[in-house]
């Protein structure tokens, strides 16, 4: 299963911005889906997670200003970033798991390539 992440970019203190990631494969189902991100010389951090029929999990840093959404039909997640802040300038990562048919009906754990949010003036 390959996950395709967009949407980061360059943005003044205050912004927005979205991000999207497709999943694409051999899936039979899409069970969590999240977003994690890793700023210059600090671990990677889950910023929000969303599983099929549960609530999102929130970082506590973001909560209030970004939201996660995925549209299931088209296997994507989405994180609207509001109010953005210089301290959340990072590379931003898709994650999903769930299972997959190739070469067999087994679990899987992927992660998306990674997308550069800058927030700055």
């Amino acid at each position: 299963v390959q996950l395709q992440a967009s949407g980061g970019g360059l943005v003044q203190p205050g912004g927005s911005l979205t991000l999207s990631c497709a999943a694409s494969g051999s899936i039979f189902s899409l069970d969590g889906m999240a977003w994690y991100r890793q700023a210059p010389g600090k671990e990677r951090e889950l910023v929000a997670r969303l599983i099929s029929g549960s609530s999102p999990i929130y970082a506590e840093s973001v909560k209030g200003r970004f939201a996660i959404s995925r549209d299931n039909a088209k296997k994507t997640v989405y994180l609207q970033m509001n109010m953005l802040e210089p301290e959340d300038t990072a590379v931003y990562y898709c994650n999903a798991d769930g299972m997959e048919t190739t070469p067999m009906l087994r679990p899987f754990l992927s992660w998306g390539q990674g997308t550069q949010v800058t927030v700055s003036s």
